[in-house]
């Protein structure tokens, strides 16, 4: 879809009625290339400025380094003082002043933390290490680590039931939710569920069920939160994300991220649940989050770096938020700043727009999209290739040179991803006579450049 200028946004959104966003609530989003942390005003969906964790790509490489890394998981305390942000490179969880957008300590566990959550009472943090099996328990007075949890392997998510009785945490490895007794710190049931691959759940505005997403097979599970067990499965649609739900005139609706489509699939949560509205977003949507009154949905667009606001009323978009690279995450935490303008310790965002470049197949078979976010004097070229064939080799070509951008191998599923850095754009001279032009990307099977009609995937003008 077109973007949003940020006129039209701020036109938009103050030609509606916004009837729960207020000036001393936030929107956060976790920034996974630039390492910050985006502070938006929701009353005028304005980005405010970055809370800088850490320096962007690819200067995280030195031996030197000290920052957080890959920025990527977000929670916030019961009375809204306190934002954690959890950074899956460096194994850390950052605790941040909402008031003043400070880092009050940091805490460093087990390899590569996912997400995390206070208890209900504030007591403790709770961090899934999906590199791991187990969830730490950190003490947000001390930012120490203080016991562990045991999980099946991949702990992706922990969401805590707001009677402060039961957490339930889905992974990312093992087709299974574990249900944990919070006050005993102990598994005490465990529920087959239909993939490996779930990295997010949230309950329903009754808090009668738990609804995880599973980015593998595009589907969504219903857990009943009183007899622990599942009570459907639904088909959501390619690279379904994060998931919430907005009281509305018509009843509780799920919004849920499909990042394949580019797009908002909006459901009834009736049995089964009807999909009411598919609602065009930016590039891979990926968080989501509504404001307290449901009349907002704040959505996460990892490959176009910004954030689109949909009013719930007319499922229709009011505006578009620029925000770091790749944010994941996303939280809205009302009353964040209860005095001032909660401006201190921001920086401006420094990171330009990226181009989105989708790839078609040739065949029956494969699809893909490249996103290209410049760094200065070089480039991000980052890959994603789907539906290909299983553990085999495909190379990645600029249409005209002889030598691979980039090479993977695809997984037993026929996907791969990754990136490739360096100078990707030929600087001609104003005194040249040499035209500017565009080139295709094309990917081919195996380690060679072949002729361009064996290419399997293209890139669409």
């Amino acid at each position: 879809m077109k973007k949003l200028s940020l006129a039209v946004a701020l036109a938009l959104s103050a030609s509606a009625t916004l009837a729960d966003p207020k000036p001393q609530d936030r929107v956060y989003t976790a920034d996974q290339n630039t390492n910050t942390v985006s502070v938006i005003n929701p009353v005028t969906n304005t980005l405010l400025g970055q809370i800088r964790l850490g320096n962007t790509r690819p200067e995280v490489l030195s031996p030197l380094y000290k920052g957080e890394i890959n920025v990527h998981g977000l929670g916030f305390s019961p009375d809204h003082k306190t934002l954690l942000a959890i950074s899956n490179g460096s194994n850390s969880v950052a605790f941040i002043d909402t008031a003043t957008n400070a880092v009050k300590g940091i805490a460093y566990i087990g390899r590569s933390p996912h997400e995390g959550f206070f208890t209900a009472n504030g007591k403790e943090v709770w961090v899934v290490v999906r590199g791991a099996n187990y969830i730490s328990v950190i003490d947000p007075a001390t930012f120490k680590e203080t016991r562990r949890i045991d999980t099946a392997p991949g702990p992706g998510m922990v969401l805590f039931h707001p009677d402060g009785k039961l957490a339930f945490v889905v992974s990312s490895f093992t087709p299974q939710v574990d249900i944990i007794d919070v006050a005993k710190h102990q598994v005490v049931k465990r529920i087959s569920v239909v993939s490996p691959f779930s990295p997010f759940l949230q309950f329903t505005p009754d808090f009668k069920e738990v609804w995880m997403t599973h980015k593998d097979v595009g589907k969504v599970t219903r857990i009943n939160t009183e007899t622990l067990e599942v009570t459907g499965v639904f088909e959501t649609g390619f690279i379904t994300n994060h998931i919430a739900f907005a009281k509305t005139t018509t009843g509780a609706l799920a919004y849920i991220t499909v990042g394949g489509e580019n797009a908002v699939k909006v459901f009834t949560t009736d049995m089964p649940p009807q999909l009411v509205a598919t609602i065009p977003v930016g590039a891979l949507p990926h968080g989501i989050w509504a404001s307290d009154d449901g009349s907002r949905m704040y959505v996460g667009l990892e490959n176009e770096d910004a954030v689109d606001v949909i009013d719930t009323a007319s499922n229709k978009l009011i505006a578009r938020v620029p925000v770091g690279q790749a944010p994941q995450a996303v939280v809205y935490v009302p009353n964040a700043v209860t005095k001032g303008e909660g401006l201190a310790n921001l920086s401006a965002r420094s990171n330009s727009d990226p181009i989105n470049i989708p790839l078609q197949a040739t065949g029956k078979d494969g699809r893909g999209f490249v996103v290209v976010r410049n760094l200065g004097l070089v480039d991000a070229f980052e890959v994603s290739l789907f539906k290909l064939k299983p553990t085999t080799e495909y190379s990645v070509f600029i249409e005209g040179h002889k030598t691979p951008l980039a090479a993977f191998k695809t997984n037993p599923a026929g996907a791969a991803n990754g990136s490739a850095i360096g100078p990707l754009r030929e600087v001609v001279s104003s005194l040249s006579s040499k035209a500017v032009g565009s080139a295709r990307i094309l990917v081919f099977e195996g380690g060679v450049l072949a002729e361009v009609g064996k290419a399997v995937l293209v890139s669409v003008p």
